[in-house]
């Protein structure tokens, strides 16, 4: 699976720690060929159980992880992905950031 973004890991890490956020990880079409200029990405995010985040805080957090990528992110909390989607997203994903690693 070929990575079509630059990834600002110090950025990425001070994001994280900032909001609590355990997992990172890209899903989509940030990871195929046809990933585009005008594309946006999909970021699956995962939250460290202690974690309290609302809705504004998720739109607030998309918009910050767009000025680091320098274009639209969609952010997509990983306990609220849809069973039918689920497997798809997490068996396609590739993690960027991790806390635990």
């Amino acid at each position: 699976m070929t990575l079509h973004i630059g990834v600002n890991l110090a950025g990425l890490a001070d994001f994280s720690s900032r909001h609590q956020v355990a997992e990172l990880a890209l899903f989509g079409l940030c990871l195929r060929e046809d990933f585009g200029p005008e594309s946006d990405i999909d970021i699956l995010v995962t939250f460290k159980w202690e974690a309290k985040v609302s809705l504004f805080d998720l739109v607030d957090m998309a918009e910050e992880l767009s000025l680091l990528f320098g274009r639209h992110v969609d952010l997509v909390p990983k306990a609220g992905l849809k069973p039918r989607i689920r497997r798809s997203i997490l068996e396609s994903s590739r993690v960027i950031y991790d806390a635990a690693a």
